[in-house]
């Protein structure tokens, strides 16, 4: 009886684990993170990569943020529209941006103001708005 009783136990144990596994990979974020990958020093500007992920589920057309940039110092030396453009579910993207006659040593951080623009089957949405999700890989901070 003992090894039928330490059979089934381990039997009900590996159950759970495969249940707690199951949960967990269905759980996964579902969020449109915008993660700050590197800063580069290009001919007369500097080249901000950006690594974007739309778990969301659902495929993203357009996708538009206010960002500014900001010196060293706080201040605050512009204001632009980034267009990621279409960002689809599920598969990652890289978007690169040129501050045009800006070194990457005067970048202090940098901030997403907001979506701009957001379209999801030809239409406006708050998708991009309320699932951003912002990090960074390097020494800038992304804000927002």
């Amino acid at each position: 009886m003992p090894v039928r009783s330490i059979t089934l136990s381990a039997l009900v144990a590996g159950l759970c684990v495969s249940q707690t596994l199951a949960q967990t990979a269905t759980e996964a974020p579902t969020e449109l993170s915008v993660e700050l990958n590197a800063l580069q020093d290009t001919q007369g500007a500097c080249r901000l990569s950006f690594v974007a992920r739309n778990t969301t589920g659902t495929s993203i057309d357009k996708a538009v943020f206010e960002t500014v940039i900001f010196d060293a110092s706080g201040s605050v030396v512009s204001l632009s529209l980034f267009d990621f453009r279409d960002l689809p579910a599920d598969r990652p993207r890289v978007r690169q941006f040129d501050l045009p006659n800006r070194s990457c040593d005067s970048v202090g951080q940098v901030l997403i103001n907001g979506a701009n623009t957001c379209t999801v089957a030809g239409e406006h949405s708050d998708l991009c708005q309320q699932t951003l999700s912002l990090s960074s890989r390097i020494s800038v901070e992304l804000l927002g």
